[in-house]
């Protein structure tokens, strides 16, 4: 497991406010307001990840707020992203006021005040989000063209926008699989994210320098291979048009990004996970095994049972029956 996660039904109803407070206090020094401190709650999951912190979290409305006497007491030179999943808010900061819905995403520079608030803190639906703090000497953009997105609505919905947004949430979905050892590699990946969804938004790629570009883009085929894994001819070749690069290049950053292995045995080695989780699955206990092989890109059964055995060691439908088996 990664990360220690705080939720409020463990301390007394009376401290659950104060406690939360205490808690963003010490990644996001600011003011809690909020409608609902009889009878709060909220939960969070704190992954620190090398320099950068990541925090899932959903709260009752509350409002945030950094003054500037807050500024000048203390200023830990962090920018804050937050990626903001249900609910709404509204962010007065460095000049600008804007709101945001699920899929949005804003930025605070915690050098300067702001003021986060619920977009209703009448309504006692949760706010739920993730949280993202780094130091601001991480980011390798200008601070000029930074002050550009200070809060503004940002779509997490395209482009590397939506690819940072689904590693968040990816983050929190893994955190129990997730070991310690992880946490610095998983750090650079998120900076690396933000870092050439920023540049995107600004149009200032080429100032961000190789290492995270090449990183970035292996970053997007590996998505766009777990998003076409049911494609027979994912090959390759394909997966080089589809991100107009020639496959020398291809086959390069990947072996670079992916620990030394190809991107043949990566794409096979996804599939294969994939249809043992679903041979796992007693809902799917009654779907044919080659139904569960095509689904995965395996037309052939022949080829899905050799592939199957030679990395789990049993056939597919010796592994079915024993781990259905153990679940009875």
């Amino acid at each position: 497991m990664i990360g220690t996660v705080f939720r409020s039904e463990d301390v007394p109803a009376e401290d659950r406010f104060e406690y939360w407070r205490e808690l963003v206090g010490r990644t996001r020094s600011s003011d809690l307001i909020s409608a609902h401190t009889a009878d709060y709650w909220a939960g969070y999951r704190l992954m620190e990840l090398g320099p950068v912190t990541v925090w899932p979290s959903s709260f009752l409305p509350t409002r945030y707020r950094r003054s500037g006497k807050m500024v000048r007491r203390s200023d830990p030179e962090l920018y804050h992203l937050t990626l903001l999943l249900d609910g709404g808010l509204a962010l007065e900061h460095a000049g600008r006021t804007d709101t945001f819905g699920p899929r949005d995403l804003h930025m605070v520079d915690g050098s300067r005040p702001y003021d986060l608030r619920p977009a209703d803190d009448r309504d006692r639906r949760a706010v739920k989000g993730v949280g993202v703090d780094f130091p601001k000497a991480l980011l390798p953009l200008p601070p000029h063209l930074v002050q550009e997105l200070l809060g503004r609505g940002l779509s997490g919905r395209e482009g590397t926008g939506a690819l940072l947004t689904e590693f968040l949430i990816g983050l929190d979905r893994q955190a129990e699989t997730l070991q310690p050892s992880d946490a610095p590699r998983l750090g650079t990946v998120v900076l690396d994210l933000v870092s050439a969804w920023f540049a995107q938004v600004l149009d200032a790629e080429a100032a961000l320098p190789q290492e995270t570009r090449g990183r970035v883009t292996a970053q997007r085929i590996q998505a766009f291979i777990r998003q076409n894994l049911h494609d027979p001819e994912l090959t390759p070749a394909a997966i080089a048009a589809a991100h107009h690069i020639s496959r020398s290049y291809l086959y390069r950053i990947f072996q670079q990004q992916s620990q030394g292995e190809t991107v043949g045995a990566w794409i096979r080695g996804r599939r294969l996970e994939n249809a043992r989780r679903d041979l796992a699955d007693s809902s799917l206990g009654t779907t044919p095994i080659h139904a569960v092989a095509a689904r995965w890109g395996f037309p052939r059964a022949s080829e899905f049972t050799r592939a199957f055995r030679t990395a789990y060691g049993l056939s597919p439908k010796e592994y079915r029956l024993q781990a259905l088996s153990e679940r009875e």
